[in-house]
């Protein structure tokens, strides 16, 4: 790193997320290159070379940035849309709108959705695609390209559907891949585009969608396909009790049994919602390293309960945070997602002991990147780990009277961002997006959506 350019960054609280949690009131971060070089507290040592930038960070408290395990970027076009259902009634009710989407109305999608994580602290995002209509272009290109040209980093899990109505599933018969197709496009994706370096900004993981949309063949061998390509499962679990229930008139047992029989569980899977999960359930996720992505406001917003997190994180589960599409989660944003995880478990049956803002934190920072397969590179600032991490402004009239900063940042209204980097790459200033131009992505999403809505009019 001797030779490398170095932004320094000072007078600023700092919490790392380390294994030890360590804090400092008043301390510095440097950055050389893509790695963070050194933090610590008070002022960063003298004398140090090729430094291009100094941050006068003061009011500020300095993260990791936030780390998106689960989304739908595509359902930007379809907020606000059957705002009063259930789960399996509002996938009813979409997937007829949703089976017409194109490879503009994706880009577009893509770039709202990543533009508002981006522009409230997320450094790492994922996108859980799954709806490919024929002849509907190259989707996965895209979602891609937008998350390159935002600037975060990137982890697409290639979805896929093959069991439609006329097989006791929910998507309409054409809004589904074949069983050969869906593996063949996904091992594809996962060739084109899949880098596994340290510093990788693109990974790719195989995904088919859910119990109640994909085939057992399509599980088991998805699941074979991503061990024998050495990338990462995703899918949804126990989202809600009828999807208990539609397991086990399906096939003879609760959802994860089902998945451990299909190879579904394991260090390198992780899992959507998991909110149904009795003390068995969180047993098996324990024992095998399963990770969760917890998504309170999509969970809230169709109705599906409330996730035990608290026991998961008791049992060792590794739980990461989602915004879930924007379909059932009309903000787009993570940072919320903090409030919101300590709030709604709070309902629960730990009450105020469910959680405390640190590890609320923890679950959008470090907690993501475990789930992602990345807690040796992100979630966390220590040297040597890449230059992820996010400046919170906490002097203004929305936080200043909180004497606890992390306090601040959990409880209280969602904090500006003003500076946000990405492998040592500066992507946000003073709450603007840096490399894409946030007006010309609203009037796109806008027009696009008009289109969307027009063309599921017309049958």
């Amino acid at each position: 790193m001797a030779a490398a350019q170095r932004t320094v960054i000072e007078n600023c609280s700092i919490a790392t997320v380390d294994a030890d949690d360590t804090e400092y009131g008043h301390g510095h971060v440097v950055i050389a290159g893509n790695r963070i070089e050194s933090l610590g507290a008070g002022r960063a040592p003298e004398g140090l070379e090729n430094v291009v930038r100094r941050i006068d960070a003061s009011g500020h408290l300095v993260t990791p940035g936030l780390v998106n395990t689960h989304h739908h970027f595509y359902q930007w076009i379809t907020r606000g849309l059957a705002t009063d259902h259930n789960l399996f009634n509002w996938l009813v009710a979409l997937y007829p709108t949703w089976a017409r989407i194109d490879e503009p109305m994706v880009y577009s999608a893509a770039q709202g959705s990543l533009a508002m994580m981006a522009r409230g602290g997320v450094t790492t995002a994922m996108d859980h695609h799954y709806v490919f209509p024929k002849d509907s272009g190259d989707l996965s290109g895209a979602i891609i390209r937008a998350a390159r040209e935002t600037g975060v980093r990137f982890t697409l899990a290639r979805g896929s559907m093959d069991r439609s109505e006329k097989d006791g599933g929910l998507p309409p018969d054409f809004a589904v891949e074949t069983l050969e197709g869906a593996l063949a496009a996904t091992e594809a994706t996962v060739k084109e585009h899949h880098d596994a370096s340290f510093d990788s900004m693109t990974q790719v993981a195989v995904a088919p969608c859910s119990p109640f949309s994909v085939s057992t063949e399509l599980l088991r061998e998805g699941a074979e396909l991503a061990r024998r390509l050495g990338v990462r499962l995703h899918t949804h679990g126990s989202e809600t009790v009828e999807e208990e229930q539609f397991c086990k008139e399906l096939f003879g047992m609760g959802p994860t049994d089902y998945f451990e029989s299909t190879g579904w569980l394991g260090e390198d899977v992780w899992m959507a919602h998991c909110v149904h999960m009795n003390d068995s359930d969180i047993a098996a996720f324990a024992r095998t390293k399963t990770g969760v992505a917890h998504c309170p406001s999509s969970n809230a917003r169709l109705a599906a309960g409330i996730a035990r997190v608290p026991d998961m994180l008791a049992g060792g589960v590794p739980v990461g945070l989602g915004v879930d599409g924007t379909a059932s989660n009309e903000s787009g944003e993570l940072h919320t997602e903090l409030r919101n995880a300590l709030l709604i478990n709070r309902l629960g049956a730990h009450r105020e002991a469910a959680l405390n803002a640190r590890q609320a934190l923890r679950l959008g920072t470090y907690g993501g990147a475990q789930v992602l397969g990345r807690s040796a590179e992100i979630g966390s600032l220590e040297p040597g780990k890449l230059a992820d991490l996010v400046l919170w402004k906490l002097d203004t009239l929305a936080h200043a009277s909180i004497a606890d900063p992390v306090t601040a940042l959990v409880f209280g209204a969602a904090a500006p961002v003003t500076a946000s980097f990405v492998n040592g790459r500066q992507i946000v200033e003073d709450n603007r997006l840096l490399h894409v131009d946030e007006d010309a992505i609203a009037r796109s999403t806008r027009a696009e959506a008009q289109r969307l809505a027009r063309i599921a009019a017309q049958g």
